[in-house]
C-alpha cells in the first residue's frame, strides 16, 4: 500500500538508524575510555564491586606508603643499634686491656669516655620523621601500654564491610638505649622490687665483683637447750672415792609456751670418778689424764666420754667465735657449753643439771638449766613495692617461694601483677600497706597452714606466726620461714653504661666487663627484634603490592572493555550506519515516483 500521508519504509529505515546510531555511540565510548562499565547505569552490581575495590586500593597504596616509612625507622634503629654493639666490642676490649697493672687507667679512661660520647651520638641521630627509638622519651619504659612503638602493616576489608588498619608493634623496652626516666638498656633497671614487702632480709645489693647477692632465704629457727660455764681447774682424782656426780635431764616440754599435759624429759645420773679418767685414757690414749683433767679442752672431752657411755642425749662443746681480723673461727678459752642433741626422741629441748655433788672441784660446773627457745615467730619488716610490668607478659614479674614451719615439707607458692591487681582490685600492681601485704599472704598460705598466723602488728611489721597447740617441738627442731625466693626478673641491672669510671674504681674492671657483656648481649637481642620487625615490613610490603595487583586485575575484569571485541562490533555498526542511510535515502526516493503520477 502506498500512502501520501505515511512513508512507512522511511520511517522503518529511521527506526533502524536510530538503532545503529546508539549503539555505535555506546561502543565508540567504550573504545575511547577502555571501559565497558563507566557509570552505575552500565551495570550496578559491577560498577559498585570496582568502585569499592578501587577505594580499598587506594588505601592499601596508602598503607603502602605508611609501611615505607615504618620501613625506614625501624632501619634505622636497626643501624644505630649494629652501630652500638660494635662500639661496645671496643669498649670491652679497652677493659680487658686496663686489667694490665702497667697500663695507665686514667689515659685508658680518656678513651672509654669517647667511647661513651659515641655511643650516645648514636642513640640520639637515630632518628628518622621525629620519632627516635633508641632515646626514649616513655614515662614507665616498663609499662606495656606505654612503651609501644607501631608501625602500619596492612588494611583489611571486614566481612561487616568495615575497615581496619593493621599495625606491628614492638615495645621500646627491648630497643631503647637511653630512656629520659631510666630503665634504658645501658641504663640502670628501674624495676627493684627490694624486699618484696619483707618476704626476704634485704633488697638486692651487687658486691666490687659484679655478682649480686638476692637474699633467697629468710628464715627464723629456734635454738637448742644449752648453758655456758667457765672452767676451773685443776680436777685432782686421787682417791678412788673422789666422785662428780649428777643428774642430767634433756628435752622437757616448756610450761612456761606450752599447753599441758608435760612431757617430763629423759633423765640420766653422771658419774665421774677416777675409774672414768682411767678408762677415758685407755680409750684415747693420747690424753694420758692419769687421774688429773687440767684444762678446758679435757674436762669437755671426759664430760662427753661420760654422758655416751652413760646414756645421757647431752654434750659439752668448746664454744668458738670469728676473729674479726682474721675472719677465721677461734676457740673461746676455758667457755664450755652443756647442750642438748634433741636426739632422745621427745619434742623439747631442755638441758638442766640437778643435784650437783662434787669432792674434787666442779670446773664451773653446777645446777643450771635452759629451755632453749622455740621459734614460732617471724616478723616482716614491710615496705611497699611494685610489682611490675613486663613487656608483653599480661601477667607481668612474677614472684615464687617456699614456705614452710618446723620439719613439715615446704610448698610452693607464687603471685605476680595480675593476681596482685584482682585481690587488691587496682590495676597498679603496688602492695602499698602492711594490711595488703597480710592480705596476699593469707590468700596464698591459709589453706596449707591453717595453725599459721599472719597480722599486722601494729608496729609497721608483719607477724607470721604458728599455733604452739598442734605442733610441740622445741629448740632446733623448731623454723618458719620462706626459702627459694626468686623474682623472674632478677638480677636486675643496676649500673649505668655512662657512669663507668675505671680510674676511680680500678677494683671494678671485672665488674665491669660482666656488665658490658650483659649489656651487649640486650642490645644484639634488640638488633634482632627490629630485623625480624625488618622482614615482617619487608613481606607486608611485597605482600600489599602483589595485593594492589590482585585488586586491579579484578577490577579490569569487571569494567574494562575487551578492545578486540569493541573494534569489531565498531565496524561492523558502522556498516549498518551506512546500510541505513542508504535504505533511507531509498524510502524517500519512492514517494518522488509517485508524483510524477499528477504531473
Amino acid at each position: 500500500m502506498t500512502s501520501v500521508l505515511t512513508n512507512i519504509s522511511s520511517m522503518a529505515a529511521l527506526q533502524t538508524l536510530r538503532s545503529v546510531n546508539s549503539s555505535l555511540q555506546k561502543t565508540q565510548d567504550q573504545v575511547g575510555s577502555g571501559l565497558r562499565v563507566q557509570i552505575a547505569a552500565d551495570n550496578v552490581a559491577y560498577w559498585s564491586i570496582a568502585t569499592t575495590m578501587r577505594s580499598d586500593g587506594k588505601a592499601i597504596s596508602a598503607a603502602g606508603d605508611a609501611l615505607s616509612l615504618g620501613a625506614a625507622k625501624v632501619d634505622t634503629a636497626y643501624e644505630g643499634m649494629d652501630a652500638v654493639s660494635d662500639v661496645l666490642s671496643e669498649f670491652k676490649a679497652k677493659l680487658v686491656a686496663a686489667k694490665e697493672p702497667s697500663i695507665d687507667k686514667v689515659q685508658v679512661q680518656n678513651e672509654l669516655e669517647q667511647l661513651k660520647k659515641q655511643v650516645l651520638s648514636i642513640a640520639q641521630g637515630a632518628s628518622f620523621s621525629g620519632e627516635n627509638w633508641l632515646s626514649t622519651d616513655v614515662e614507665d619504659i616498663n609499662d606495656s601500654d606505654q612503651d609501644v612503638a607501631t608501625v602500619v602493616s596492612s588494611f583489611t576489608r571486614n566481612p561487616d564491610a568495615t575497615v581496619s588498619v593493621n599495625t606491628a608493634r614492638t615495645h621500646l623496652a627491648e630497643v631503647s638505649l637511653f630512656n629520659s626516666t631510666g630503665g634504658g638498656l645501658l641504663q640502670s633497671d628501674t624495676r627493684n622490687m627490694r624486699t618484696l614487702g619483707g618476704i626476704r632480709l634485704g633488697e638486692p645489693t651487687r658486691a666490687s665483683d659484679g655478682s649480686t647477692y638476692l637474699y633467697p632465704s629468710n628464715i627464723r629457727s629456734g635454738t637448742g637447750g644449752s648453758f655456758t660455764v667457765t672452767f676451773s681447774g685443776p680436777l685432782v682424782f686421787d682417791d678412788p672415792a673422789d666422785q662428780i656426780a649428777f643428774d642430767i635431764t634433756v628435752d622437757a616440754d616448756d610450761q612456761s609456751v606450752l599447753p599441758g599435759p608435760y612431757e617430763a624429759g629423759k633423765t640420766t645420773s653422771i658419774s665421774i670418778t677416777r675409774s672414768t679418767l682411767d678408762a677415758y685414757d685407755a680409750a684415747y690414749s693420747g690424753d694420758n689424764l692419769n687421774g688429773r683433767i687440767t684444762t678446758y679442752k679435757q674436762y669437755v672431752d671426759v664430760l662427753n666420754y661420760a654422758f655416751q657411755q652413760q646414756g645421757s642425749d647431752a654434750s659439752a662443746n668448746r664454744i668458738y667465735r670469728y676473729n674479726g681480723a682474721t675472719q677465721q673461727p677461734e676457740y673461746i678459752e676455758n667457755a664450755i657449753e652443756i647442750a642438748t642433741n634433741e636426739s632422745s626422741g621427745l619434742d623439747g629441748s631442755y638441758v638442766g643439771i640437778t643435784g650437783f655433788t662434787s669432792n674434787v672441784g666442779s670446773g664451773g660446773l653446777g645446777n643450771f638449766a635452759d629451755y632453749g627457745d622455740r621459734s614460732q615467730q617471724m616478723v616482716l619488716a614491710f615496705s611497699p613495692f611494685e610489682v611490675f610490668k613486663d613487656g608483653d607478659d599480661p601477667n607481668g614479674v612474677t614472684v615464687d617461694f617456699n614456705f614452710g614451719v618446723n620439719r613439715q615439707s615446704a610448698k610452693h607458692y607464687s603471685f605476680d601483677r595480675t593476681y596482685v591487681n584482682d585481690l587488691l582490685g587496682r590495676d597498679t600492681g603496688k602492695i602499698e600497706t602492711a594490711d595488703e601485704m597480710v592480705t596476699v599472704l593469707q590468700s596464698l598460705l591459709a589453706s596449707d597452714w591453717p595453725d599459721v598466723t599472719i597480722a599486722n602488728n601494729g608496729s609497721g611489721g608483719i607477724a607470721v606466726s604458728s599455733n604452739v597447740n598442734p605442733d610441740r617441738s622445741q629448740g632446733f627442731k623448731t623454723s618458719i620461714g620462706f626459702t627459694d625466693i626468686a623474682v623472674s626478673i632478677e638480677p636486675i641491672s643496676d649500673m649505668n653504661f655512662l657512669d663507668i669510671d675505671i680510674a676511680s674504681n680500678p677494683e671494678m674492671i671485672d665488674s665491669f666487663i660482666s656488665y658490658i657483656d650483659e649489656r651487649q648481649a640486650e642490645v644484639i637481642n634488640g638488633a634482632a627484634v627490629l630485623g625480624a620487625l625488618s622482614t615482617r615490613i619487608e613481606f607486608q610490603m611485597d605482600y600489599a603490592g602483589k595485593l594492589m595487583d590482585s585488586i586491579d586485575e579484578g577490577v579490569s575484569r569487571l569494567v574494562d572493555t575487551d578492545m578486540e571485541e569493541a573494534s569489531s562490533r565498531l565496524a561492523a555498526l558502522q556498516t549498518q550506519q551506512q546500510l541505513a542511510v542508504r535504505s533511507l535515502s531509498i524510502a524517500n526516493a519512492s514517494s518522488d515516483g509517485l508524483l510524477t503520477l499528477f504531473q
